[in-house]
């Protein structure tokens, strides 16, 4: 592998106007083809194989009605008053007229004076006061797509809520309105301006630290292009974009860092620009490979969950991923080519040991030495540390609230005046191929009212899809729906087990010659999470499996992948517990409210952060295994790998950290968690187990650790990772005028 890498990466080199061109040209056809087809993303989520996916299909099939109303944005507009709204009259007149201007509004009769509605139509009373009247709910339903609504849209109902509060009126939101975020790009550009920096400080030049932040732009645009286009062919939803971009960016920038710093060391060793190019990505390039693959099959592999959405959101990052490796092997030797003796140019004195090949000790090397004296502390220090922030998980709760922060106070209202599971209805269907519903449908609203935690069971009733007669369509109906409002929190406990008693009736309604689904949101949400639970321990068995042997492969050893996958449990439990003290416990302050640990987070953290960490361990690892193979002992392998590797690990790590905590900064709570989550691991993993735990027990181990069983050792491919096939290819003497134009003499590192 190293060979033919050689002739890619030299061949990028001398045909760099060609290779760059090539690049653009792709760029800009995707870009027309997106402009010419104008794809759309699917706004629907689906959820196969679940209950809630069989109702939410009969409900489009029985009622579509009740789906598009389910689609259309609805927001829930509370008030309170400590005196009672009955002293609050005009304020809150004032307050509908201005809800009544918001644009398509279904009905705005509908829209009304909570205490006026309770007044004139006591059986409503129940659901538009509460708490002795100091608390009202108005309900504003439009005509537009919630996945339409935009931020300006926001900004009118924020604008009515802040100028009719006050003099005693609390008037809060939550629902479609309030859920809608601003476009993403703040929490990228500060990723991208933190990893300029960083390269900076690893390169000490200007140029060089613009390399990888220029591929890592036309990575993400060019993966961004392409799955948007696949959008005009697959359904494919939105939601996977935001994780392309979090990951593409990270990864692109990291493998361009190891590309370009193998680049700089190899031409310390002399030889002309387009051999040394040549041998960066032999070597260097193996293992950006092999670390690409490891992300690509812990984030492909999240189709073994079943879930459309989370199987798209894995497909797109592996595009990412794999666009970021091939554009490490062929867009950067190109640039390199490009920039000539100019790439590690203006030169930033101030910064020392920029280049690793340099004399002298360094911050790495001295690390390096402190690691190899005490392997043993180091271990243990390195695992109880990590094992103390993993103690707050013992109080870990999954949920999936799909509340904004910006939502916390209305949902605070809403619990006081009318419980906590207004919001969440659960919705109750059937269906009977014999003609006739009512029998069935009246057993259940029967049986489904003596349940608990249900709200108002006395007026819980079903509506039938009849056709024979518009003022009563409960007359020769098939299909029924009962919507059912628990007491309990859409993501709580009661709420999940609620909904799961309704389920519990279905045989006895079967038995009356209906079926019995239950759908809704809440549903849909509480289906998803068991999904994501049953999917977990299938999930680990394919992505740690398959990058297990690939580690094998890449580093001909046991041990060094099965120290590696250990580590890896103790920094994601580790992450795991910090996770929860902050967005669980309250920790911080990083977040005013509280919630449960997103549903999803725990397999899509593990998935990233075990190909992240498989990265920084190719990384750092195989250059040890490198100068191992090239004859040095194992622990000066391993101080020379520090020599080599510590300052590019280090510099790959914050920056992968930079884009993930810059998403901390989101209004979304949801962004927040993911982004700190990530942020997080990556710290743990990257700084105590690959930069500390590692190389400590590879001290202790030995020679041991770079060998593998002989009958072992016939099986496995030999991937010469090492690159011990082009170590000294080009450091021959090299003729004047051997043809490379621009690459074709050695010209020393930063030289003018």
């Amino acid at each position: 592998m190293a060979s033919i890498l050689f002739r890619v990466g030299r061949f990028c080199f001398r045909h760099k106007w060609w290779i760059i061109a090539a690049w653009l040209a792709a760029l800009i056809a995707a870009a027309s083809m997106v402009q010419a087809f104008s794809p759309k993303f699917a706004k629907d989520f689906s959820l196969p194989g679940t209950d809630a996916g069989v109702a939410t299909e009969q409900m489009q099939d029985y009622f579509p009605q009740v789906m598009t109303q389910q689609e259309n944005a609805s927001t829930s507009v509370l008030i309170q008053a400590d005196d009672g709204l009955s002293h609050h009259t005009e304020q809150i007149d004032a307050l509908v007229a201005d809800l009544k201007t918001l644009p398509e509004v279904s009905d705005p009769t509908s829209i009304a004076n909570p205490v006026a509605v309770a007044e004139a139509q006591p059986q409503l009373a129940p659901s538009v006061l509460g708490d002795d009247g100091r608390v009202g709910l108005i309900q504003v339903d439009q005509n537009i797509n919630m996945m339409d609504l935009t931020v300006d849209n926001k900004k009118e109902l924020t604008d009515i809520l802040k100028g009719d509060r006050g003099d005693g009126l609390q008037v809060q939101a939550t629902g479609s309105l309030m859920q809608v975020m601003a476009p993403g790009g703040s929490a990228e550009l500060i990723g991208f301006a933190v990893a300029f920096i960083v390269m900076i400080v690893a390169f000490g030049a200007l140029i060089a630290a613009f390399i990888p932040l220029v591929t890592g732009l036309l990575g993400v645009g060019l993966t961004i292009m392409l799955f948007t286009l696949g959008a005009e062919f697959l359904s494919i939803n939105e939601a996977a974009i935001s994780i392309i971009t979090m990951l593409g960016i990270a990864v692109s920038i990291d493998y361009a860092l190891f590309i370009v710093s193998r680049y700089r060391s190899e031409l310390q060793r002399g030889g002309t620009q387009a051999d040394a190019a040549g041998r960066a990505v032999g070597t260097a390039g193996s293992a950006v490979i092999f670390a690409g693959l490891t992300v690509i099959i812990a984030v492909v592999a999240l189709g073994v969950v079943g879930i459309p959405m989370i199987t798209q959101m894995g497909a797109g990052a592996g595009l990412a991923v794999a666009v970021a490796v091939l554009a490490a092997l062929t867009f950067i030797p190109a640039l390199l080519g490009a920039f000539g003796r100019f790439a590690f140019l203006p030169r930033i004195p101030w910064i020392k040991h920029a280049d690793p090949s340099a004399g002298g000790e360094t911050n790495g090397v001295r690390f390096g030495r402190g690691i190899v004296r005490r392997p043993i502390p180091v271990i243990i220090g390195g695992l109880v540390l990590l094992a103390l922030a993993a103690i707050p998980m013992s109080k870990l709760e999954l949920g999936l609230s799909m509340e904004s922060e910006d939502e916390a106070a209305a949902m605070d209202l809403m619990a006081e005046g009318f419980g906590e599971g207004v919001n969440g209805p659960l919705f109750a269907v059937l269906h009977s191929d014999d003609g006739d519903v009512s029998g069935a449908a009246d057993a259940a609203v029967k049986e489904i009212a003596a349940l608990g935690d249900v709200t108002n069971p006395q007026a819980l009733t079903w509506v039938g899809n009849g056709t024979t007669d518009p003022a009563n369509p409960n007359v020769g109906a098939d299909s029924a729906l009962i919507m059912v409002t628990p007491e309990s929190a859409p993501a709580s406990q009661q709420t999940h087990d609620l909904m799961e008693n309704i389920r519990g009736i279905a045989p006895d309604i079967e038995a009356q010659g209906a079926e019995l689904h239950v759908g809704g949101q809440t549903a849909i949400m509480s289906d998803l999470s068991a999904k994501l639970d049953t999917a977990l321990i299938p999930y680990l068995a394919v992505v740690v499996g398959l990058a297990f042997l690939i580690m094998i492969g890449v580093f001909r050893s046991l041990w060094v992948p099965l120290i590696g996958t250990v580590g890896f449990i103790f920094s994601v439990l580790g992450a795991f517990g910090v996770t929860v003290a902050v967005f669980q416990e309250g920790w911080l302050g990083i977040i005013s409210h509280t919630q449960p640990i997103l549903s999803f987070l725990p397999i899509m953290l593990i998935g990233l952060v075990f190909g992240l960490a498989m990265d920084y361990q190719v990384f750092l690892v195989t250059r040890m295994r490198e100068e191992y193979m090239h004859g040095m002992s194992a622990k000066d392998a391993i101080i020379a790998g520090y020599r080599h590797g510590s300052r590019v690990v280090t510099s790959a790590a914050l920056i992968m950290i930079s884009v993930f905590a810059a998403f901390i900064l989101s209004p979304d709570t949801t962004a927040k968690m993911i982004g700190f989550a990530l942020a997080i691991a990556v710290f743990f993993d990257a700084f105590i187990i690959r930069m500390m735990v590692v190389p400590a027990v590879l001290s202790l181990l030995g020679d041991r650790a770079w060998r593998l069983p002989k009958w072992l050792d016939r099986l496995v491919i030999n991937f010469d990772i090492e690159g011990g096939a082009i170590k000294n290819r080009g450091l021959e003497a090299v003729p004047a005028g051997d043809g490379d134009g621009d690459g074709g003499q050695p010209v020393p590192v930063g030289s003018r």
